[in-house]
């Protein structure tokens, strides 16, 4: 039994391989995204707004859903909005509340960069694994989570 607050040794290897993956996955997925002229968080914006059914979110959900600050999100937003993958607007209803919409451009991008960036989840991931580990790893993940999202 470990000390407290120190790992047991399956734990600790545990760790070492999940932190392995936390780190190398979003690597090779922010350069394949690279090579589609993406980040990782504005693809991961243009999929938001991409498969919400009416295109559009608020900015501060946005934030939340991408899990970035509401200032990051901001920077994000205009280099979305140069290329014109991204309009924002104020809410005709709430004048404090900005609504950002996927435009038709930002959506064929997401769909020419989605095969790319999911072919790099397979080959890293899915591809090693079999049905039954990802299932058990869909799992494993949903636990951890619904824990972090408290």
């Amino acid at each position: 039994m470990a000390a407290d607050g120190e790992l047991l040794p399956a734990e600790s290897d545990t760790w070492d391989s999940m932190l392995s993956v936390l780190l190398w996955l979003p690597a090779a997925l922010e350069a394949r995204l690279k090579r589609d002229g993406l980040c990782h968080h504005e693809f991961l914006i243009l999929w938001c707004l991409t498969e919400h059914r009416e295109r559009t979110h608020t900015m501060s959900s946005l934030a939340e859903l991408s899990r970035v600050t509401p200032s990051h999100l901001s920077r994000l937003a205009s280099r979305l909005e140069k290329q014109g993958w991204l309009t924002r607007e104020r809410d005709p209803s709430d004048a404090r509340v900005t609504i950002a919409s996927v435009t038709e451009a930002g959506s064929a991008k997401y769909a020419e960069t989605a095969p790319g960036y999911h072919a790099t989840l397979r080959e890293h991931l899915f591809d090693r694994l079999t049905e039954e580990q990802v299932a058990q790893l869909g799992g494993i993940t949903a636990t951890v989570a619904r824990s972090l999202a408290r």
